[in-house]
């Protein structure tokens, strides 16, 4: 994660608002939040890649984002807040009465760069733990975790069983970033909430 914070507290506090509120208004009443963009923080206007984490009694709950920039930062944070509350796959959709307990965390993105890399070895060398996001690809199969996601890794082999980890969430087989075949990008976040 970036040392230097490119969003102010004020900024920050705004934005997780911005994400409950999204929430609470699809509960109350059926329809996405719109915010008159006039009224919003210019910084906040800039296109970049975001994702919305929810999390409930420290358990993740929901996590969806966009690693590309798809819209201005505010509205892909309205956006992002109901898909992670509503359409994470991997969890029954947000009660209304839960909402009051979740936790929610923003990671604002930094553009991928693609990592050049000419061995297995070199490619573990070059990873940065809880600085670098981590994107792999092959073919139509990809997936990415976060930089704050190597915070539950531990161990020498944290590199290889963080890849190993990653390709398996891709589909792909375990030890498939040993053969030199994956495209690999990183990207950096500034995280903030989830206090």
């Amino acid at each position: 994660m970036q040392k230097d914070n490119m969003f102010t507290s004020k900024q920050q506090n705004h934005l997780l608002a911005l994400a409950r509120k999204s929430l609470n208004h699809y509960f109350t009443t059926g329809d996405v939040l719109f915010i008159d963009e006039s009224l919003v923080d210019a910084d906040l206007t800039q296109k970049r890649g975001t994702f919305v984490t929810l999390t409930k009694n420290g358990e993740l709950r929901g996590c969806i984002g966009h690693i590309e920039p798809a819209q201005e930062i505010y509205k892909d944070i309205i956006e992002n807040a109901l898909s992670a509350g509503l359409e994470d796959n991997r969890f029954v959709p947000v009660r209304q009465e839960e909402l009051s307990e979740l936790k929610i965390e923003i990671s604002i993105l930094t553009e991928p760069e693609k990592l050049i890399y000419n061995s297995p070895e070199d490619l573990l060398n070059k990873l940065r733990p809880l600085v670098d996001g981590v994107i792999i690809e092959k073919g139509r199969q990809g997936a990415t975790y976060l930089p704050q996601v190597w915070e539950g890794w531990e161990g020498k082999n944290v590199k290889a069983e963080f890849l190993s980890s990653l390709c398996q969430k891709a589909g792909l087989p375990e030890d498939e970033w040993r053969t030199g075949s994956l495209k690999v990008c990183i990207y950096q976040a500034e995280v903030f909430g989830k206090k």
